[in-house]
């Protein structure tokens, strides 16, 4: 009898030592938007720091990521948009993480540096094609954009009033995608996150006002939108899971979220 007890007291922790025995340990999948890219990757390396447990960040957008967590794919959907009225009744939740500018982006050798809102949207769907139009060169304007589902163009055509109207010569998959197209293309114009863009491009001032910490938090920067969570409402997250989501919506993320340019909604 003693044999047997001590045989399966061995078992059961090595079934514990492959398990994580409840997750303790147990790497956190997160899937979604590739405008929150760096604040993730921040928040995850100084989480695994300070507990040992890894998050991994899968980049597939905002859509693809709110599918994700309603799949049961990963634990933490990422989404640079809220959600849509069906998608909480399908049973899911959102949390607000951050508040992110969107830049609109030009080419830094392009001689216009402020555009207010229905200009935009005039160059965007169509009717204003030419960048002599709004005191640029006499040159044909390249629109580029993201894909259908991005969370980024959700938010620039919902503040912009174009949702459905855009006429992009490209849709690009990615945020990177985005900045390279127009850092390569002088006559290009496209939107992207703030606290994503580079020197490669220029981000034009909107109706006066620079994209910035303090015009997001103010909310003088008008073209901005959230960060958010989406989780499954009444499923409980791993315990691992949620160490993470509590650290990353404390108060003690804010700063690491505010070095990489977004505003903590902490």
């Amino acid at each position: 009898m003693k044999k047997i007890v001590s045989f399966l007291t061995a078992a059961i922790l090595l079934v514990c030592a492959l398990t994580g025995c409840g997750g303790s340990k147990k790497a956190i999948a997160t899937d979604g938007s590739t405008s929150m890219n760096k604040v993730i990757s921040a928040l995850g390396e100084a989480f695994q720091s300070d507990t040992g447990i890894t998050v991994t960040y899968n980049a597939t957008g905002s859509g693809a990521g709110i599918q994700a967590v309603q799949e049961g794919r990963c634990d933490i959907g990422l989404s640079s948009r809220s959600l849509k009225e069906d998608e909480k009744a399908s049973g899911l939740e959102e949390t607000i993480l951050a508040y992110d500018g969107i830049a609109i982006i030009v080419n830094p050798i392009n001689p216009v540096a402020n555009l207010d809102v229905e200009t935009i949207a005039k160059i965007y769907t169509g009717e204003i094609t030419n960048w002599k139009e709004v005191g640029g060169s006499d040159a044909e304007i390249v629109l580029i954009g993201r894909e259908a589902g991005s969370g980024t163009r959700d938010g620039f055509e919902s503040i912009t009033g174009t949702k459905d109207k855009c006429k992009y010569r490209q849709e690009l998959t990615a945020t990177g995608d985005v900045i390279t197209g127009v850092a390569s293309n002088p006559n290009a114009i496209g939107y992207a996150s703030f606290a994503s863009i580079k020197d490669t491009v220029k981000a034009l001032t909107v109706d006066g006002v620079a994209p910035s910490e303090e015009t997001v938090k103010d909310g003088t920067y008008v073209v901005q939108r959230p960060f958010v969570l989406v989780t499954k409402k009444g499923t409980a997250l791993s315990e691992s899971a949620q160490k993470f989501f509590d650290y990353i919506t404390s108060e003690a993320a804010s700063e690491i979220i505010s070095n990489t340019g977004v505003v903590p909604a902490n």
